[in-house]
């Protein structure tokens, strides 16, 4: 596991390459958001399509930076023709709603998961197999 510069964001270890796994450990931050999207930014560009994973342990918002920076936000709109399945665990219950809606305009399969099912999560991707056959 790696670490965002102020702690916010934890890359997970995943079984396989073109699967990427953060933990939202906190208040997110400005440079952590900026760390996450290049990890994720450098998977597309390897991989093509990616799944991507978050488990959300203690989210706690992002800072008015963090949701407004623009590397950010660049990789999330490049992320809608390169993520396959976007699996969130824990996700507040209005973070669920903005997950099930994106997840049915875009094309994007979006699940979400309790927090005490993360283990059906990593599951439900495993299941699901490499992003590219």
């Amino acid at each position: 596991m790696t670490t965002a510069p102020d702690g916010s964001i934890i890359q997970r270890e995943a079984p396989r390459r073109d699967l990427v796994a953060f933990e939202i450990r906190d208040r997110i931050t400005r440079p952590d958001i900026e760390w996450m999207s290049g990890i994720v930014d450098a998977a597309m560009t390897a991989h093509g399509t990616i799944d991507m994973l978050l488990v959300m342990a203690h989210y706690e918002g992002s800072d008015l930076g963090a949701r407004f920076d623009g590397y950010a936000t660049g990789v999330m709109a490049r992320s809608v023709a390169h993520i396959r399945h976007y699996v969130v665990v824990g996700a507040p219950a209005f973070a669920r709603a903005m997950i099930s809606l994106s997840g049915a305009v875009l094309p994007v399969e979006t699940k979400t998961f309790d927090l005490a099912d993360e283990a059906a999560a990593w599951a439900y991707l495993a299941e699901a197999g490499p992003a590219k056959a």
